[in-house]
């Protein structure tokens, strides 16, 4: 059975205007499960229906076996492994792993968390003598974007530039070609080569060159997979250094606005620190920096919830509405970070699991934990916050908090 879906409810959460507060309008998606749009895409929006697709082999993340290929797809001439299929996948995620965490590098978070906390600190001591501050442009990114920089072997002066690079990509992912002026698309397939352009020339420099970083151990490395193309690091580097500070910028503004809008439950942090653990799994439900998977492609025919979806046929995954689907999650719109079988869908599942979920989640646990210990009597400027433009990756662009007496 195929259900067509009127698109007013998608057109509306992918609207700004709902951008503050899409939950109710994923309550109202979740009322068809899996529903053909009328431009022949698939929109799935419950829990139970987004882990069966999640772990289907027949579901495929390369854009190539879309029947009609995305608009920026044109930049992508050598696609990260998080858009391939196995076992092409599964064998650049080996060896991208083998720098980035177990088996091979099993210490690399726990031997960051000296300076994870040391830069946290330093950010929260510029706060000193401000009355008002925003969280976003003075804490949550420059923090994740000076850890991933660090670990990239990317330096840290360059920060301005791929700021502009992201912000460019971020506004082209979910590009309509109908709505939307083509300089968004042109930006945004410009960064792309931009970005791709300034890490292999940072690449160049390390071939043949001891070092610790990711791009030289990935440049240097010959492992039983062999050894990485130049395309091949520069397209994962690329994507560590987008996806390894956005979202953790989404997480850590998100887990801030949340813990303002639950007095209680941040003076609670405050007096039992090892509450962070399940505080930021609980926010991973409850406020996720990523809410929609924008494509997936169907290899052969897939049928979900009794629905035959075709071959060719694009598939967007509505993360964050599986994440409150009440038929999983007891009372979903609450915030409760005492939850219980809390498998939310914050970082994925399936092979596409969040590569640096680790190095988030662990880096947003210290700079809650510091933010809610050091603020003084932090309260919102504005609520609801500006947000960004993207409904892909959702979070405030700006967050203003005051503190002290005001």
């Amino acid at each position: 059975m195929t259900t067509t879906q009127k698109p007013d409810t998608l057109h509306r959460i992918l609207d700004y205007s709902s951008r503050a507060d899409p939950y109710p309008l994923y309550a109202e998606l979740r009322k068809t499960p899996v529903a053909r749009q009328e431009d022949g895409s698939y929109v799935i929006s419950t829990y139970r229906e987004l882990m069966d697709i999640l772990h289907n082999p027949h579901l495929s993340s390369d854009v190539r076996n879309l029947s009609h290929p995305m608009p920026t797809a044109q930049a992508e001439t050598t696609p990260a492994f998080i858009n391939l299929d196995p076992p092409e996948h599964d064998r650049l995620r080996r060896m991208a792993m083998r720098h980035f965490g177990p088996p091979h590098a099993p210490g690399l978070v726990s031997g960051l968390e000296p300076d994870l906390t040391a830069t946290v600190g330093s950010l929260i001591d510029g706060f000193a003598g401000k009355e008002q501050i925003d969280i976003v442009d003075d804490f949550a990114y420059p923090f994740p974007v000076t850890v991933i920089s660090h670990l990239l072997g990317v330096p840290p002066d360059d920060a301005p530039r791929f700021h502009l690079w992201v912000d460019d990509i971020i506004n082209s992912l979910d590009y309509d070609p109908k709505t939307d002026p083509k300089e968004i698309l042109e930006n945004g397939l410009q960064a792309r080569k931009d970005i791709r352009q300034y890490l292999g020339g940072l690449l160049e420099q390390r071939h043949g060159r001891p070092g610790d970083d990711l791009l030289t151990r990935m440049a240097n490395d010959d492992g039983p997979d062999g050894r990485m193309t130049d395309e091949d690091i520069v397209a994962t580097a690329h994507l560590l250094l987008i996806a390894g500070h956005e979202t953790t910028v989404n997480l850590i503004t998100n887990g801030m606005l949340t813990l303002l809008r639950h007095p209680q439950v941040l003076q609670r942090l405050r007096d039992e620190p090892d509450l962070v653990v399940p505080l930021v799994e609980e926010l991973l439900r409850y406020e996720p920096p990523v809410h929609i998977i924008p494509w997936r492609a169907a290899y052969s025919d897939i049928t979900v919830a009794d629905t035959v979806i075709p071959k060719g046929s694009q598939i967007m995954l509505m993360l964050a509405s599986g994440s409150r689907d009440p038929n999983r999650f007891p009372d979903p719109d609450r915030f409760d970070p005492d939850r219980r079988d809390n498998q939310h869908l914050g970082f994925g599942t399936g092979i596409h699991l969040c590569f640096g979920g680790p190095l988030a989640r662990r880096e947003v646990q210290i700079a809650l934990t510091e933010l809610v210990r050091r603020l003084d009597r932090p309260r919102l400027v504005a609520d609801p916050p500006p947000y960004r433009r993207s409904p892909i990756l959702r979070g405030p662009i700006h967050l203003p908090v005051e503190q002290g007496d005001g």
